[in-house]
């Protein structure tokens, strides 16, 4: 696997275990990674940490999540992307969910009307890792079909592929991940796609029981928000460099941070 030089050295921090909300099935440990966008050199220092805690740790069967948001804003989208299809963590079930950024990535390649707010919102330093120059006041018709067609030219099908094969969401045990959240009080069969990938309020302040812990990224948070019915870990990588990995085992929990 190809290693990646990082920007200062390694700086984890660990908080102890405590009671989780929920359970994950016996046998089995649960690694959730927050919003990375573009933040290759935490992404590579917080999976280093969580091999070693792996090593550490009683053997147990590893699963890791990586909530969504893994482009715009941070200047490696294109690194990242490359950087998981090489699948670290060889020895873990991995889950790679779908978040807003990527539904906006995507959206744009067939559709210019995001264009002015998706650049404004970190698709400037995207198109910039797949080497194409963008301003985020980008919002002439003609420039955005012209950006449009230089990303077709230069985004790998491998990386379309990745895009593509996301997953909208993970159960585990007592756990839902999902990027943003769900609607309360809709079954899970019955929800918006949309509403995985965006929602906020509705969903951040609902004090229901939504039949699982819902473990999210996409609002971020000085530190990670563990509540009855939800556990919230976008810590705002691409600006505070701390990049949150939930860790889940039987009935407790605790964090692996960077910065």
């Amino acid at each position: 696997m190809r290693r990646f030089s990082k920007r200062r050295e390694p700086s984890v921090r660990r908080s102890e275990w405590a009671p989780a909300p929920a359970r994950v099935p016996e046998g089995e440990r649960v690694y959730a990674v927050g919003d990375i966008h573009g933040r290759l050199d935490l992404l590579h220092m917080l999976v280093e940490a969580i091999e070693e805690e792996q090593r550490s740790l009683p053997p147990l069967r590893p699963t890791v999540v990586f909530l969504g948001d893994y482009v715009d804003r941070g200047p490696e989208s294109r690194g990242v992307i490359d950087w998981l299809l090489e699948r670290p963590l060889p020895d873990f079930e991995r889950a790679h969910l779908r978040g807003n950024h990527e539904d906006w990535f995507e959206s744009f390649r067939s559709d210019t009307s995001v264009g002015p707010s998706w650049l404004y919102c970190g698709g400037v330093q995207t198109l910039a890792s797949y080497g194409i120059r963008a301003a985020s006041g980008e919002d002439d018709p003609m420039r955005l079909q012209a950006l449009q067609a230089d990303l077709a030219a230069a985004l790998p099908a491998s990386h379309r592929a990745f895009l593509r094969e996301l997953e909208p969401y993970r159960e585990i045990g007592g756990y839902l991940f999902v990027h943003a959240g769900i609607r309360p009080g809709i079954p899970l069969a019955e929800q918006a796609f949309d509403d995985f990938y965006w929602i906020r309020d509705a969903f951040l302040l609902s004090n229901e029981d939504h039949g699982h812990v819902v473990v999210h990224g996409h609002t971020i948070v000085n530190e990670a928000q563990v509540c009855s019915n939800r556990i919230g870990i976008d810590t705002g990588a691409f600006a505070t460099n701390v990049l949150t990995c939930l860790v889940l085992e039987a009935d407790r929990y605790r964090l692996i941070q960077t910065g």
